[in-house]
């Protein structure tokens, strides 16, 4: 039965797993938000993923069908925004409703635990299908643009001049 629980600790390694088979590599390419074309390298790492667990203002959200991992997403808190992040389904079970579901289940433990009433994430400019998918999910393009992180002990871009956009999601309140 798919339930959902803050990631701990023994989570780690699993998470580090799914996200870097789900964004990068071969693997990546049985889903749709596949960045194996954009980009080599890694997605995480374990100390990542450790210092986000541990962190007070960071949940790690996990999606679980009994004990096997289908997703996880990060929330962040900063003053009284939290940020989305490292937001990723298994690609051979995308497209079927998990990452909804995991989103709305995150803000709103986001919203339930610290009151934010805004939300904000950065994605990569050429991912069309993915802002597209936020935008369904009432978020907002801002036309703020960055340069993409350079990190390549981790990462190597394959593509030159990569940007990310914020966008945003407001909540009534």
């Amino acid at each position: 039965m798919q339930h959902f629980r803050k990631a701990v600790l023994t989570d780690v390694e699993a998470i580090v797993k799914l996200v870097n088979m789900a964004y990068r590599g071969e693997t990546s390419r049985a889903g749709w938000t596949t960045e194996a074309d954009i980009l080599d390298g890694l997605r995480t790492s374990v100390n990542e993923v450790e210092h986000l667990i541990a962190s007070e203002d960071t949940i790690v959200l996990l999606c679980l069908n009994d004990d096997e991992l289908l997703g996880s997403i990060c929330v962040e808190k900063e003053s009284a925004i939290a940020h989305i992040g490292m937001f990723v389904v298994s690609p051979t079970i995308q497209a079927n409703g998990i990452g909804k579901r995991l989103l709305t289940e995150a803000e709103s433990l986001a919203q339930h635990m610290w009151g934010i009433e805004q939300f904000q994430m950065h994605v990569i400019t050429i991912r069309h299908e993915l802002i597209a998918f936020y935008e369904r999910r009432g978020y907002m393009r801002t036309g703020i643009l960055t340069d993409f992180p350079v990190n390549p002990e981790v990462w190597q871009p394959k593509l030159a001049g990569l940007q990310l956009e914020t966008l945003e999601k407001f909540i009534p309140k």
